[in-house]
């Protein structure tokens, strides 16, 4: 699935980055993960680019939110409903999931491309990953600190 995603992302031109459980594991930190966690540059025709994207590779939102919608409505979403990610799932296989994070901006942020057997996956850099996931607070988030703090070490 995340290659299908890196390939339907390059195919729409969306510029991303992975950042949940399979950025932490990418950068060498054991994690289990379902999910896919993904960050853009945050405007209306990426957004856009990746509602078709996703409804491509058999992707609805769960909730019955828009590209539009959500830009129009992102900090509406943010404050009343609690929103942090516009999430997609494959009602024929609800393992597949794919959250774009919408508090977190991809502008300014680094992403290193990692090259796997089956393709290059871009990953937010392991500094960025770092300060985003210190920054959310989650008790999840600040194992992964932990955990990929002591592998990069100096």
């Amino acid at each position: 699935m995340i290659i299908a995603l890196s390939k339907i992302f390059a195919k729409y031109k969306i510029p991303y980055a992975l950042v949940g459980g399979h950025a932490v594991s990418l950068h060498g930190a054991v994690r289990g993960t379902i999910d896919i966690d993904v960050i853009t540059k945050w405007n209306l025709k990426n957004l856009k680019n990746i509602e078709k994207a996703l409804e491509e590779i058999g992707l609805t939102p769960r909730l019955p939110i828009t590209a539009e919608d959500l830009f129009k409505f992102k900090e509406e979403y943010i404050r009343n409903k609690n929103l942090i990610a516009w999430n997609f799932i494959n009602p024929q296989k609800p393992s597949e999931q794919v959250d774009v994070i919408i508090t977190i901006d991809l502008t300014g942020k680094k992403v290193k491309n990692i090259k796997t057997s089956q393709g290059t996956l871009k990953v937010l850099s392991v500094e960025d990953l770092i300060n985003m996931k210190k920054d959310s607070g989650r008790e999840q988030d600040l194992l992964d600190v932990e955990a990929l703090e002591k592998l990069y070490e100096k």
